[in-house]
């Protein structure tokens, strides 16, 4: 099996007095990895979208719902597990080799994700029988 194919991580959120709260998601604290890639989803108006459907090589990723809520379904290959992802104090770690779908979003959803690398589509496990081949190697 492979080791933290997936977990969940717990932001802190500081209380701001009357101005709100803040969340801080610091390298090698809260994320376990160097940022190099921030990019965020939104007007997810579609009830019947459906995004990720892909893995990927070797990037690393933490998601985050910063507004709303969504389903998360991950599979490594040899394990599987759905969360919703509702409070934007928390998120989920996902290593690579990870298959990840999200769904059912709230028409306010607003995702947020922290990516270790910068955009390669040669990364990109996009067909899930290549997947499952990819985590048997």
């Amino acid at each position: 099996m492979k080791k933290n194919s997936w977990q969940q991580i717990n932001l802190k959120p500081i209380k701001d007095g009357i101005d709100g709260y803040l969340c801080v998601a610091e390298n090698a604290i809260d994320i376990p990895f160097s940022v190099q890639r921030v990019y965020y989803i939104y007007n997810l108006n579609n009830p019947e979208a459906v995004r990720g459907k892909h893995a990927h090589k070797e990037l690393e990723q933490a998601i985050f719902c910063v507004n709303g809520s969504f389903e998360l379904w991950l599979d490594d290959g040899l394990m599987q597990e759905q969360t919703t992802l509702d409070s934007p104090e928390k998120g989920v770690y996902m290593g690579a080799g990870v298959w990840h779908v999200m769904n059912n979003f709230s028409s306010d959803c607003v995702i947020l994700v922290l990516a270790s690398d910068f955009f390669d589509e040669q990364d990109y496990i996009r067909d899930y029988a290549e997947f499952k081949e990819f985590c048997h190697k």
